[in-house]
């Protein structure tokens, strides 16, 4: 079964695809293209599906890099593929052939790309993340190679839709706490709950910093089980574990 890649015309022409679940060899939860080395699926498959995933953006296996995600505001610069997998939450590269992922099921993947200066980037922004200014030090990281802020082009893929995000009164306390203009994000829920806009946080946080342009690819994870794999409603089935998938950009 054939790969399905979304696509985003602010990123063309440079090579990039938020990948969907369709096509790998995973099985049972992880049924599709699990990418998550962190998962307990089988390695193997995790692998042969990361095989696919760099034969489909026409890159080595080897120069399909991936991070430790450990929800931080930490970005590493890339111009070689790395021995062992770096602990951050982005990666930002000038160097062709070098291809950029991050492993998702709920949080915001974020593909940005200057095409003209040749430099790109991928940041997992989860809240944690994108709080803390992740996507912030992403595009300074991307201007230290020669971007320029106003010509980088941002798209946040397949993530968590506001419908499907309910969360409590803490967690509105935290994002008040660091900006009282943050309640936007949030919507009235049942009791004490409420429901958060993480793609309309993230684009706000994006546009603000001065990029060129942003969107939303506008796919919600928990929404569409059979193209998307999403943390939030493993938990609600109760199932052991859950697939990752990938995103990813290259010069």
């Amino acid at each position: 079964m054939t790969l399905e890649a979304i696509t985003s015309p602010l990123l063309r022409p440079v090579r990039h695809g938020f990948f969907t679940r369709k096509g790998g060899s995973s099985s049972g939860v992880f049924a599709g293209l699990n990418c998550g080395p962190g998962s307990s699926d089988q390695a193997e498959a995790v692998s042969m599906n990361r095989a696919r995933v760099a034969h489909e953006i026409n890159v080595l296996p080897e120069n399909l890099v991936t991070l430790h995600q450990v929800h931080s505001a930490d970005v590493i610069t890339l111009s070689e593929p790395p021995k062992t997998r770096p602990q951050a939450d982005a990666l930002v590269t000038s160097t062709p052939g070098l291809a950029l992922g991050v492993l998702t099921a709920d949080c915001q993947p974020v593909l940005l790309a200057d095409a003209g200066a040749g430099v790109v980037g991928a940041a997992h922004a989860g809240w944690k993340g994108a709080l803390s200014g992740l996507l912030e030090a992403t595009l300074d990281a991307m201007e230290a190679l020669g971007a320029t802020r106003e010509n980088i082009h941002a798209v946040i893929g397949p993530t968590i839709s506001q419908s499907a995000y309910e969360v409590g009164p803490e967690f509105l306390d935290r994002f008040l706490a660091d900006d009282p203009g943050n309640s936007r994000f949030f919507a009235n829920g049942t009791d004490d709950r409420y429901h958060f806009d993480l793609p309309g946080y993230g684009l706000h946080r994006l546009r603000a910093a001065g990029v060129g342009d942003a969107e939303w690819t506008r796919h919600c994870t928990y929404a569409d089980p059979v193209r998307f794999y999403s943390y939030r409603r493993t938990t609600h089935a109760g199932e052991a574990d859950y697939g990752r998938l990938i995103s990813v950009i290259r010069l």
